[in-house]
């Protein structure tokens, strides 16, 4: 084979199993190697169909054991690294702030600093548009938009894109940092909102939703989010910053009564329910670098991607049934889910 070999961290998560799929599909020459530590949100079921193939391999490990990431790359010669691995429900960094320290800002040193060892071609380090913080009414963010994170978990992820930058600034690592907005899409673990508003509307329960729901954010579908990243591997400039949009901006209230009204579900099974604590008001991405630069562009308008999002959950009962048990917990029946996946 003479093809490049990836290593995908949180190649079990959401994000990050799309990405394998989309990658394989696309680059059957390359390998790749999975590395995830199976937590809550890692399920191997989102990579089942990619166990039996001779270019994939799967390694249960965790990002902030340094021993167990060195004996990867010695195992392995990796070429390029795409880091997904992180904790990233806001509503459990509010409760257990450290553990999202110890994975997204300890994890991703430990990968850098092996990656800078063995002088890996490509560090693409995926992070969120929670970092900037949050916006009025108006305007987007920019690459060059100071970064002001109001949660433990985008304050993780700020710290984990500047560990990024210094490993490029000091050692000359070919890093390359994407901070996308909020992904829906195949495979994404249920507390998140799209899932929960599908999941629960299916078999009519109540749809919690935050506060007066019109905190806004900006939807992109996963596939696309995966061919922002095959763009940043192929053609990124190291050291530098892409923001990655969908250029969907809906609150969440909107969110909620397209996905009723797709299911032909009553609207009465809204829930308002107290705002959840730091709670940015507004997300929205200015990808206009990504677009000029590379040449990206999103496919997927928000309610085609709906339509195919509703779709799955419809196709796949057995996969989103068995991680019940996991969240019929405060995080779903007496608080809002999640907004998304914003790494």
């Amino acid at each position: 084979m003479n093809g490049k070999t990836l290593l995908i961290t949180g190649g079990m998560g959401f994000i990050g199993s799309n990405f394998i799929h989309y990658w394989l599909a696309h680059h059957p020459e390359d390998r790749i190697v999975n590395l995830d530590a199976l937590t809550y949100a890692g399920n191997p079921d989102n990579t089942a169909n990619a166990t039996q193939l001779p270019n994939y391999r799967f390694v249960q490990g965790d990002i902030a054991d340094m021993q167990g990431v060195q004996l990867i790359f010695q195992e392995e010669s990796i070429d390029v690294v795409v880091h997904f691995a992180a904790e990233s429900h806001v509503d459990r960094s509010i409760t257990d702030p450290q553990l999202f320290v110890r994975t997204n800002v300890l994890g991703t040193q430990c990968l850098l600093e092996e990656a800078r060892r063995q002088g890996v071609s490509k560090f693409v380090h995926v992070s969120t548009d929670e970092v900037y913080g949050t916006l009025g009414k108006e305007g987007l963010f920019t690459e060059a938009t100071p970064i002001a994170p109001n949660s433990p978990y985008s304050a993780s992820k700020a710290g984990s894109d500047l560990l990024a930058r210094a490993y490029y600034e000091t050692y000359t690592l070919p890093v390359v940092i994407t901070r996308c907005s909020n992904n829906y899409g195949p495979y994404q673990f249920p507390e998140k909102l799209i899932p929960t508003i599908i999941t629960r509307a299916l078999q009519n329960q109540p749809i919690p939703v935050y506060g007066n729901g019109l905190n806004i954010r900006d939807w992109l579908y996963v596939e696309d989010h995966c061919s922002a990243i095959e763009c940043v591997i192929q053609s990124g400039t190291p050291g530098h910053v892409y923001n990655i949009g969908g250029g969907n901006e809906r609150t969440n209230l909107e969110i909620v009564r397209t996905i009723l009204a797709e299911l032909g579900k009553p609207e009465t099974l809204i829930q308002f329910v107290a705002d959840r604590l730091g709670h940015d008001l507004r997300y929205a991405i200015d990808a206009g670098k990504l677009q000029n630069e590379l040449g990206w562009r999103p496919r997927y308008k928000l309610e085609q991607g709906l339509k195919l999002t509703v779709g799955w959950y419809l196709e796949h009962e057995d996969w989103w049934r068995k991680l019940m048990p996991q969240t019929a917990s405060n995080e779903t029946s007496d608080a809002a889910a999640d907004e998304g996946d914003a790494l």
